[in-house]
């Protein structure tokens, strides 16, 4: 008989797993057809920009002291001789609408990467217990660290994300290790052992500042509900460079945020370094929380409804998802913070709480339809 024609059982066995590799490397990492071709992925990032600019607009000329659209470009380009403009522009209103793109930028596209990690289209940072851990890192800070360490000004703004990180991987590392059942990760174990963990630093959190002084406590009170009010330039420049380091480096781990749609034994069969695969994407996601949490507090529910919109609009492929999903997370942010500060003037209601209006509905709309889908 040719040699040709004969095959080992072994090599018949190693072509089948190399097919079944195959299969499964494409079947993860495809995105879906429809919604998710190019042309309706540009037209998506082309609507949240223009939504993100209109916001902004309107956030410029909004106000107790109201300006028209040429009169905030002029300021805007340079050229408004007011000086009084010139001070709710760029002193007020400007580092407000900027910090809030970026902390729903951060958001969206943690939001993104924590439901591929998780496997649960239910899952959110703020859900998942990221945000509250973060929250009480940072209060912690605030109470206590701050004056041991004797940081003040730009050190003390600039060191608040570190600490919101550390908090956010505590507080990431223990629902994970909580919600393994038998080696492999079970996401509905792990959206119930994220709400409880959540519960549990809220609490501490909670606690920690009753310990503060009454200044400082009515500043964690603000902060705490998800408030954008005390925006200024150095919260800014403090969040930047995390939303420039992290973004790219999660949207550069696209690929591997497919594949993880796929089982734990799946993944280990593909021979991908699960562990460290997924401790690297939730310190990914983790540190861009914690920036935004910890110069705007806790906004919960923009992780949960930023990429559900943006897989709806530009399907499943992280490749397209992480990015929309940004931008929408920025428009949400942004329009929050907006209705917040315009709809009740002269009072204000903190962007967090204006968002939970919608996003607490917008969940349990999920629960339901999810459970219908069974």
């Amino acid at each position: 008989m040719p040699e040709s024609s004969q095959r080992h059982p072994d090599d018949a066995r190693a072509v089948g797993e190399s097919g079944r590799r195959t299969a499964l490397l494409a079947s993860a990492a495809a995105p879906a057809s429809g919604k998710g071709s190019r042309r309706a992925f540009r037209l998506a990032v082309l609507g949240a920009a223009a939504a993100i600019l209109l916001i902004a607009l309107l956030g410029v000329t909004t106000g107790e002291f109201a300006l028209s659209v040429p009169d905030a470009l002029r300021t805007l380009a340079g050229g408004a001789a007011d000086a009084d403009q010139r001070l709710v522009v760029f002193g007020f209103r400007l580092p407000r609408i900027v910090l809030a793109a970026l902390v729903g930028l951060s958001l969206g596209a943690a939001g993104a990467a924590v439901q591929s990690l998780t496997r649960n289209g239910l899952a959110d940072p703020g859900i998942l217990g990221i945000n509250a851990g973060a929250g009480l890192a940072v209060v912690l800070f605030m109470l206590a660290l701050r004056d041991i360490v004797r940081l003040e000004g730009l050190a003390a703004v600039m060191t608040m994300p570190l600490y919101g990180t550390v908090g956010g991987l505590a507080a990431g590392g223990l629902i994970f290790a909580l919600a393994r059942s038998r080696g492999s990760l079970d996401p509905q174990k792990l959206l119930l052992v994220g709400i409880a963990v959540t519960s549990g630093f809220g609490a501490a959190t909670l606690y920690l500042s009753l310990k503060m002084n009454p200044q400082d406590f009515e500043r964690a009170a603000v902060w705490l509900s998800g408030s954008l009010n005390s925006a200024n330039w150095l919260y800014v420049l403090a969040v930047l460079p995390w939303v420039l380091l992290l973004l790219p480096a999660l949207w550069a781990k696209s690929r591997m945020l497919d594949l993880m749609r796929l089982s734990d034994e799946s993944l280990s069969g593909l021979g991908v370094a699960l562990k460290r695969e997924r401790r690297t994407l939730l310190l990914l996601s983790a540190g861009l929380v914690a920036a935004g949490v910890a110069v705007s507090g806790s906004i919960g529910f923009v992780g949960l409804i930023a990429p559900h919109m943006a897989a709806r609009l530009a399907g499943l492929s992280h490749r397209r998802l992480l990015p929309l999903s940004a931008l929408l997370g920025a428009a949400l942010v942004m329009a929050g913070d907006y209705v917040g500060r315009t709809a009740f003037s002269p009072s204000e209601l903190p962007a967090g709480i204006v968002i939970s209006i919608i996003g607490a509905p917008y969940f349990v709309w999920l629960l339901i339809r999810q459970k219908t889908a069974r």
